[in-house]
């Protein structure tokens, strides 16, 4: 794919593949029979489809990136380095009736399970025809069967445990799947999730997304291991890990898991290692470079999982002239829904009133209509 000096990190911008890490690519998943079967039985179609939802996943990033250096938003919580943990297991659910559950950094879900990139971006303008209606920047969409992110870290394991529950007592073979940051698992919340799933045998996935990094905080300086590979063991149900960076061997690990879920065989926790090149957020990006040491940036800068995933299907045969054509299609895809996304900031900002809608009570206010009256008078008080 095409480079972006002032958007892309820096290991990026004139990135070019180790012959190494070519040639080593499928090791990740050929050394595992059942993940190598699964991907030796994907076709042109589905190979094709991983990497446009890496690049949809890689520009809808820049946008906002953009946007932050136009002045159009303050800030934005990217992914860069990620996209393949979350764009292979998404890919290798059932989309028609699985649900997700993605952390803000996993916002490349929501595109693959059929959200438009214009309600991605929408949500970052909080426009009434966002998502959330303009009330909060995390975007799910039920619809399409993707949950909305909670801010509390750490929180979204146990709505993911609820999803699945009721999997589970409706007799459906749906399976509910989310991400958790390495910091996350030290949250209470999650650890009550994996129990309760262990224990209730649910048909849920829980990916350990290992970016070496919570906030501030290297993963050495709060889990002893380093990793997560063990995890699992300690709630006593079936888990594995894979490489972050490689599309494939996500793609192959959570379809044995999801179909271990179909089995009633309980869930599955999952460990993925990858790295976040980048700060926390875009205003601290500076940040990043300070708390870790640049030989991480330059071993994981290698690893551009769009890249090398190119090489790969380049390896297959696929023409360049098709990956270019694809990139083309999402190029234009991302800039028609930043238009949109503009235009309803321009039209479609929410009504004040509109903050009673969608809610349970009015806070012991008389009635809907004297307090929209309120809102409309702009009185203080």
């Amino acid at each position: 794919m095409r480079r972006y000096p002032a958007f892309d990190p820096p290991e990026y911008v004139n990135w070019q593949p180790d012959p190494e890490l070519v040639r080593s690519y499928p090791e990740a998943f050929s050394r595992y029979p059942e993940r190598r079967a699964i991907v030796e039985s994907l076709d042109r179609e589905a190979l094709l489809g991983l990497y446009a939802g890496m690049l949809r996943t890689r520009l809808h990033d820049i946008m906002l990136k953009r946007w932050v250096r136009q002045g159009v938003i303050s800030k934005a919580w990217l992914g860069t380095g990620e996209e393949a943990t979350t764009v292979g297991p998404v890919h290798a659910l059932d989309r028609s009736r699985d649900y997700v559950a993605p952390m803000i950094r996993n916002a490349g879900a929501c595109c693959e399970m059929g959200m438009p990139v214009a309600d991605m971006l929408r949500g970052y303008l909080g426009t009434y025809d966002s998502p959330s209606k303009g009330r909060d920047g995390h975007v799910g969409s039920f619809r399409h069967r993707v949950l909305q992110p909670i801010s509390n870290i750490g929180n979204m394991p146990p709505v993911t445990c609820g999803i699945a529950l009721a999997f589970k007592l409706r007799g459906e073979p749906g399976v509910a799947l989310t991400w958790i940051g390495d910091g996350s698992t030290k949250s209470g919340p999650t650890h009550e999730a994996l129990n309760f799933a262990a224990v209730q045998q649910l048909p849920a996935i829980f990916i350990v997304q290992n970016n070496q990094v919570a906030l501030g905080t290297r993963v050495e300086q709060a889990h002893l291991p380093g990793r997560f590979d063990e995890l699992h063991e300690a709630y006593g149900c079936a888990g594995w890990s894979f490489d972050g960076n490689n599309v494939l061997d996500a793609y192959a690990a959570t379809r044995l898991a999801a179909e271990r879920c179909r089995r009633g065989e309980g869930p599955v926790i999952l460990s993925a290692e990858t790295f976040r090149m980048g700060g926390h957020a875009t205003h601290d990006e500076q940040e990043a470079r300070v708390v870790l040491p640049p030989e991480l940036f330059e071993y994981w800068g290698k690893r551009d999982p769009i890249g090398l995933y190119e090489e790969y299907l380049k390896g297959l045969g696929v023409e360049p002239s098709a990956l270019e054509a694809i990139e083309e299609r999402i190029i234009a895809e991302v800039d028609r829904a930043a238009e949109e996304a503009l235009a309803s900031k321009r039209d479609k900002m929410p009504r004040p009133e509109s903050a009673l809608e969608d809610v349970y009570s009015t806070g012991g206010i008389a009635s809907h209509e004297t307090y929209a009256a309120f809102v409309r008078s702009g009185t203080s008080g």
